[in-house]
C-alpha cells in the first residue's frame, strides 16, 4: 500500500497578487462589455499606495480606469482606517496600456492555417502548451487538497465580510495537507491558515492571547462550516491546526509585499495536483489559448471523468501562433481508465472541437451573462477558475457531452 501526504494552498482576494489579478480581469470585463471583440492583455502592479496597469490593449472602448480600479480595491476591502497602506480612495492609479502588436493580431485575426471555415479564422494567440485535469475525489471532479483550500479561503473572506469576525482583515492564505492511501484520499492530515487581522482584538494585543483567540474562532466560524459536509472530516484530535505561525499577521496586502497578475497559477488550477503549462489567466481575452484552451482542457478531462471512462485524467493541448487547430493532443489516465490512453485521445479528437474560434463559440467567452452585472471573469480572478460549484461556469457544465462520450465508448468497451 502507497501512502503519501499531498499539499495545496490557496488564497485570499485580498492577497496582493490576487488584487492585481482581479483588477486585470476587471479591465477585461469592461473593455468586453463595450466591445466584445477587444484584445486584452492587460498586467497589474499593486504596491504600498500604488497600482499601475499595464500591457496591450486593442478596442474600441472607452473606460475610465482610475474609478474602475478604484471600485475593485474598494470591494475587495482596502478603505478607510483599516486599509493599513493602501486605500482605494487615496492609492496612485496609473495607466499605461499600449496597441496591441499588428504581427500578434495579423495571425489572430487570420490563421495560417483557414479553409473557408469561419471558426478557422481565429488562430491562437500565441504558441504554448496547455493542461486539463479532473479526477473523481470531490463532487466538483477537482482534487481534493486544492477543494479544500479554497473551501476555507473564501469562508475566510465571508466572515471578514459580514461581520462575523471583524478584526480580520483581507489579506490571507490557506493550505491543507491530505493524507492519501493508494492514491485514494483518506485524511485532513494539516490545515493551515494565514490571515491578517488587526493590531488588537477586544482591547487585546498580546501575541500569544490574540493568536489562540484567533486560532478558536478559525476553527469554530471557518473551518467546520467550510468542511461540514465532507465525508472526510478534520478533527481537533487528529488534524494538525495551524495559525498564524509566525505570531501575528498584521502588515499585510500590497502594503506587506508587492503584487503581480499570474503569480498564482497553480491557485488557479489544480493545487499542483497537475502539471501546468505555465501561461497564466487573469487580463488575458478568449483569443490568447492560456486561458481559452486551459478551459477548454479542463472541460475536456471533466466530461471523461464525468462519463465513467477513468477516475483520473489529464489532457495536455498544444497550440502555435497564428494556426487555429491544436498542435498535439494527448490524453493520459494514469492506469485509470477502462479503455485505453489512445481510444480516450481518440475520443476527444471526435467529439471535441478545440480551434480557439470554437472554444471561444462553445463557451461564450466574449459574452458577459446579464445576471452577473456585466462582469465575467472577474469573478473567477480569486479562488480558482475550475470546480467553481458557486459559480456557472460553462466549461464546468459537462452533463450533455459526458452522455455522448459515454454511449460513444461502448464499442470500444465491448470490441
Amino acid at each position: 500500500m502507497s501512502r503519501y501526504v499531498f499539499t495545496s494552498e490557496s488564497v485570499t482576494e485580498g492577497h496582493p497578487d490576487k488584487i492585481c489579478d482581479q483588477v486585470s480581469d476587471a479591465v477585461l470585463d469592461a473593455l468586453l462589455a463595450q466591445d466584445p471583440a477587444s484584445r486584452v492583455a492587460c498586467e497589474t502592479v499593486v504596491n504600498t499606495g500604488l497600482c499601475l496597469i499595464t500591457g496591450e490593449v486593442s478596442t474600441n472602448a472607452r473606460v475610465d480606469f482610475n474609478t474602475l480600479v478604484r471600485g475593485v480595491i474598494q470591494e475587495i476591502g482596502y478603505s478607510g482606517a483599516r486599509a493599513g497602506g493602501f486605500d482605494a480612495n487615496s492609492c496612485a492609479v496609473l495607466v499605461a496600456l499600449d496597441q496591441q502588436s499588428p504581427d500578434i493580431a495579423q495571425g489572430v485575426n487570420e490563421a495560417d492555417d483557414h479553409d473557408g471555415d469561419p471558426l478557422d479564422l481565429v488562430g491562437a494567440g500565441d504558441q504554448g502548451i496547455m493542461f486539463g485535469f479532473a479526477c473523481d475525489e470531490t463532487p466538483e471532479l477537482m482534487p481534493l487538497p486544492i477543494s479544500l483550500a479554497h473551501r476555507l479561503a473564501r469562508r475566510l473572506s465571508q466572515v471578514r465580510h459580514d461581520g462575523t469576525l471583524g478584526y480580520l482583515l483581507p489579506d490571507g492564505k490557506t493550505q491543507v495537507s491530505v493524507v492519501y492511501e493508494d492514491d485514494r484520499p483518506v485524511a485532513i492530515d494539516t490545515i493551515l491558515i494565514s490571515t491578517q487581522h488587526t493590531p488588537s482584538i477586544d482591547g487585546v494585543s498580546e501575541e500569544k492571547p490574540l493568536r489562540e483567540r484567533i486560532a478558536a474562532d478559525l476553527w469554530t466560524h471557518v473551518v467546520e462550516p467550510a468542511t461540514a459536509d465532507l465525508h472526510l472530516q478534520p478533527s481537533r484530535e487528529t488534524t494538525r491546526f495551524l495559525v498564524n505561525p509566525t505570531g501575528k499577521f498584521v502588515v499585510g496586502g500590497p502594503q506587506g509585499d508587492a503584487g503581480l497578475t499570474g503569480r498564482k497559477i497553480i491557485v488557479d488550477t489544480y493545487g499542483g495536483y497537475a502539471r501546468h503549462g505555465g501561461g497564466a489567466f487573469s487580463g488575458k481575452d478568449p483569443t490568447k489559448v492560456d486561458r481559452s484552451a486551459a478551459y477548454a482542457a479542463r472541460h475536456v478531462a471533466k466530461a471523461l471523468v464525468a462519463a465513467g471512462l477513468a477516475r483520473r485524467v489529464e489532457v495536455q493541448l498544444s497550440y502555435a501562433i497564428g494556426v487555429a487547430r491544436p498542435v498535439s493532443i494527448l490524453v493520459q489516465s494514469f492506469g485509470s481508465g477502462t479503455v485505453s490512453d489512445a481510444d480516450l485521445t481518440a475520443l476527444v479528437q471526435e467529439h471535441f472541437d478545440l480551434r480557439p474560434g470554437a472554444i471561444i463559440e462553445r463557451f461564450g467567452l466574449r459574452e458577459l451573462p446579464a445576471e452577473r452585472g456585466g462582469r465575467f471573469y472577474q469573478d473567477v480572478a480569486a479562488y480558482g477558475h475550475f470546480g467553481r460549484s458557486d459559480l456557472n461556469l460553462p466549461w464546468e457544465d459537462v452533463a450533455g457531452i459526458a452522455a455522448d462520450l459515454k454511449q460513444a465508448s461502448l464499442s470500444l468497451i465491448t470490441s
